[in-house]
Formats: C-alpha cells, sequence, structure tokens
C-alpha cells in the first residue's frame, strides 16, 4: 500500500514535530493491551477507567492539553469540546459509525475524523442474525418459560415460531454489514431483497439472487427486516409508524445499526397492539436502556446490550485500527480510514 501523503501546512493542524517530546492522548474506554502499548510507544496516553463512560465535564476536563482524542460511540465530540480543548488535532473513533461526533464541527477546524470500517462487519452480521434466530424462534420466551415452570409436557403447540427456511428477509441498507447478513440468510434458504439508496444490482459476488426492490415494496413483503443504515439526519426514525404499519403483522425488525433509526414509541405500539410480531434489538434509542422502559416488559422483543462487535478478534481489529489513526493523525499523515479526507483538500 502506498505511503499517504503528508498534509500540507494549509491542511490539519497540530501534528507534534521531532524534539518537542511524546504528544499527550485521551483514550475515554479501556483498550486491549497491545493497541495500548504500541500506542505508549509514540504518545503520552491516558485512558480513563470509570465503570461508565466519561461524562460531557469529564470529557472536557481529561481533554486539555490532549492533542489526540481516541473516542467511542457513547462520547459526544462535537465544536463545544474542540473549543474547550482547541489543542485536539485528530479524534479517532473506536466505531464503524461516527454519528457521535459533529463532522462538519471537525472540518472546519481542520480536525481528521478516524472511523473503524469493514472489520467488525461479519461479526455485526453473526449478531444480527442470532438476533433474528432468536426473536423468529422465541428463543428468550422459551428459555423464560422453562425458568417459570412453565413447560409441562411436549405441546404441539407450544412456543411456535417462524420457519426461516422459504420466508423473505428484507436488507434495509446493503453496505458491507447488510451484504453480510444476505449471505448467511441466503444459507438459510431465505428470499433476500434489499433497499439501498446507492447501492445497484448486482450486489457482489454470492449475492446474484438478492433482489433490490423499493422501500415500501420491501416492508410489505418482508418477513423478517434487518436494518443496516448509518445514522444521520436523513435516516432517523426512517422505521416509524408509517413504515411499521406496511409490514406483515406477523413479520420481526431486526435492528444492529443505530436505535434513532426506529421510532422506538411507535414499535412499542405496533409489539403491543400485534401490527408486528416481534423485534430484536441491539441497539435502542437511549443507551444504556432505562430498566422501566416499556419495550423491556414485551415477551415479543429482544434487547441487547449493542454487542455487535463484542468478539475478541473483532474488538483487538479495532482498536489497532483505531490507533492506525491516532498515530497517523499525530505525525500529520493522512488517516488510513477517514470519514472527512476534505480536510487534506480531498474530496470524499
Amino acid at each position: 500500500m502506498a505511503t499517504p501523503a503528508v498534509p500540507s501546512p494549509a491542511g490539519p493542524r497540530g501534528a507534534v514535530g521531532p524534539g518537542e517530546g511524546l504528544p499527550a492522548v485521551f483514550v475515554t474506554r479501556p483498550i486491549p493491551d497491545a493497541a495500548r502499548a504500541r500506542l505508549e510507544r509514540s504518545a503520552q496516553v491516558d485512558v480513563f477507567d470509570g465503570a461508565d463512560a466519561p461524562t460531557p465535564a469529564e470529557l472536557v476536563s481529561r481533554c486539555r492539553g490532549v492533542v489526540g482524542l481516541l473516542a467511542s460511540s457513547a462520547d459526544r465530540v462535537d465544536g463545544a469540546l474542540l473549543d474547550a480543548c482547541p489543542q485536539i488535532a485528530v479524534v479517532s473513533n473506536l466505531a464503524v459509525g461516527y454519528d457521535n461526533v459533529d463532522v462538519p464541527a471537525m472540518t472546519r477546524r481542520k480536525v481528521p475524523v478516524g472511523n473503524t470500517p469493514g472489520v467488525l462487519t461479519d461479526a455485526t452480521a453473526d449478531l444480527a442474525f442470532a438476533l433474528l434466530l432468536a426473536t423468529a424462534r422465541r428463543v428468550v420466551e422459551a428459555r423464560d418459560a422453562v425458568l417459570a415452570g412453565r413447560w409441562k409436557s411436549w405441546d404441539p403447540g407450544f412456543m411456535l415460531g417462524m420457519e426461516l427456511s422459504g420466508s423473505t428477509l428484507g436488507i434495509l441498507g446493503a453496505g458491507r454489514i447488510g451484504r453480510a447478513v444476505a449471505r448467511r440468510a441466503l444459507g438459510f434458504g431465505m428470499r433476500v431483497v434489499a433497499w439501498s439508496r446507492s447501492a445497484r444490482a448486482p450486489l457482489g459476488p454470492g449475492l446474484e439472487a438478492v433482489e433490490l426492490v423499493g422501500f415500501d415494496e420491501l416492508l410489505e413483503t418482508s418477513d423478517v427486516v434487518s436494518v443496516h443504515v448509518a445514522l444521520a439526519p436523513s435516516t432517523v426514525h426512517l422505521v416509524g409508524a408509517r413504515e411499521l404499519a406496511l409490514m406483515k403483522r406477523s413479520a420481526i425488525l431486526v435492528n444492529t445499526a443505530r436505535g434513532a433509526v426506529v421510532d422506538q414509541a411507535a414499535l412499542v405500539e405496533a409489539l403491543r397492539t400485534g401490527s408486528i410480531g416481534g423485534a430484536g434489538l441491539d441497539v435502542t434509542e437511549v443507551e444504556p436502556i432505562p430498566l422501566d422502559d416499556p419495550l423491556l416488559s414485551l415477551a415479543n422483543c429482544v434487547v441487547l446490550p449493542h454487542i455487535g462487535s463484542a468478539t475478541t478478534v473483532t474488538r483487538v481489529a479495532m482498536a489497532e485500527l483505531a490507533v492506525d489513526n491516532l498515530l497517523a493523525g499525530l505525525s500529520g499523515e493522512v488517516l488510513p480510514a477517514c470519514v472527512n479526507p476534505e480536510v487534506y483538500g480531498t474530496a470524499r
């Protein structure tokens, strides 16, 4: 791979030159030891080790004087943070999504922002399919029935669920993760349709059988709808009351993207009234989800604590790429995975 060009003085600010000492960086959550050790060879590293993510006030306090920030999706990184800590020269986000970062504010200040695309595709697709299976076959409900003593004998009508083979999976967002889920579904004998604002058929090797359809058609015809779009102003509540009403009464909604893509209040109502059959969620509009949230009282809803990328292999790979981004920014080089390359005078 070619060595990335070093930005000109008109590019991103703040690279620390030779002899000026190691730059200070703040890491908002613990990262694997190997990635941390690599970072510590090139920077003075401060890692937040609290039980939860730092509060906004703690984030500002710990970022004073640092040049680099390695953030997580739980951290709000915006213009107010840069106003309080104007020496920050690079932000590396330990996630593929970056809706927690005000990218335009970073770009105006010539601060490159990195993310971790690609390395979490398979882990997240596996988790999406696990949610699909758990919801379709009522795995959590069935386990709860065992623990509550409701399993009295074999009953041909007990805990009936959806058979995946022959059913239709609709993919909302045919990017890397959506396509990986489609491949898994085809292996289960499912018909797969997809909607995307940018993808064109064919979607790639092994996906020739996937049909691109319109948004409403996908909702109306799918037995399972799996959400894989990035969170942006145009996708907030992309799936709301109107969209849920289009779905089959037996249909299942799976969301491993971002919670705000789905109107959670509308989803609660649809699940309560039987407008749809069930939901499997790895993400919610508020995270962590409050224990009194009505979603948690619904037997036909499985909620997980945002663990889509939570495998050892994937989290190590994410940390390594996040450190690569941070070190590149500290050295004045182009970030390997940069979400705002216009800071270098390069178009997206």
